[in-house]
């Protein structure tokens, strides 16, 4: 199960990026198109991992690779979209509930996958989507249609990025698939880059980045290029079979942000007020139990 332990250090690394994510998207870097643009940008430093592996595969494969790294791209953008137009409440939850689902049905279509998840890790499966959503609901913001298709638009495109990364690391040597997964995110932000708006944002304005940005902004991207590579490292390990799962384990990325937020909240009221009356407290205790009982049923398995 060392796939396991490994795709929840990543949901570890992935909170605490989500939280600068939301401090940054809330002033210092306000669009979403420049922030993704960059984001995209660094993931050519991914060719300092060329002396650990890298190989020159069929092109097909070198096609599909670079596609992994456009999807995930692609679904940050539209997530950061849905966050920019929706509240967090109606677009996390969606996306929690349909992109393992999404995941789910295309290793089957897509990996022709014979083998079958056991019902006690249905179970676990279930369990933890029903976690996932229940952590980050509220019941006063209902998922209204238009914030409905952003989440189910962000959920696809991160189901094709998990699918297919596994299609890739069950032809490729780990290394050097993620490399290519990486140049392609570079090549689709640099598409970003025909955008008036991150034009202007970076040539003529020049205001997004300053240096206190910069100090955020910088250990920022080294966690989260940790974190995805981490995921993709079990994602690698996984079985086909269980790719659905590491989508579904996001809701342990919500358990440890609930954590962050709550103690930044507490300690700093006036950089981030968390909402910990005793319904949300019952409602997230719940989520965190169901999301305890998948794991555990996960690790005995």
């Amino acid at each position: 199960m060392l796939w396991l332990i490994v795709a929840i250090s990543s949901y570890f690394l992935f909170a605490a990026v989500a939280l600068v994510d939301k401090y940054l998207l809330g002033g210092l870097i306000p669009s979403p198109k420049v922030y993704v643009f960059y984001v995209g940008i660094f993931g050519i430093l991914a060719l300092v991992l060329i002396p650990f592996g890298f190989l020159i595969p069929a092109p097909s494969q070198i096609l599909l690779a670079l596609s992994v790294g456009a999807f995930h791209i692609l679904g940050v953008f539209a997530y950061f979209n849905g966050l920019k137009n929706f509240e967090a409440s109606r677009v996390i939850p969606a996306i929690g509930g349909l992109a393992p689902l999404f995941t789910l049905g295309l290793t089957y279509l897509l990996l022709g996958e014979n083998e079958t998840l056991s019902f006690i890790e249905i179970t676990a499966f279930i369990l933890l989507i029903l976690g996932s959503i229940l952590i980050s609901w509220e019941k006063s913001k209902n998922i209204t249609l238009k914030s409905l298709q952003i989440s189910a638009l962000a959920a696809f495109l991160f189901s094709l990025y998990y699918v297919l990364a596994k299609l890739v690391y069950l032809e490729q040597p780990f290394i050097s698939g993620f490399i290519w997964t990486r140049l392609g995110a570079f090549l689709i932000a640099i598409i970003f880059l025909f955008s008036k708006e991150v034009q202007e944002e970076i040539f003529v304005k020049r205001k997004t980045f300053k240096l206190k940005t910069w100090g955020i902004f910088l250990p920022n991207v080294a966690a989260a290029g940790g974190a995805f590579f981490l995921q993709n490292w079990a994602i690698a390990l996984a079985g086909v079979t269980y790719v659905a799962v590491i989508s579904a384990l996001i809701g342990v990325q919500y358990v440890f942000l609930l954590f962050f937020a709550i103690v930044i909240s507490l300690k700093f009221p006036k950089v981030l007020k968390e909402d910990i009356s005793k319904k949300t407290i019952f409602q997230k205790t719940f989520a965190v139990l169901l999301l305890g009982a998948g794991l555990a049923i996960l690790a005995c398995t």
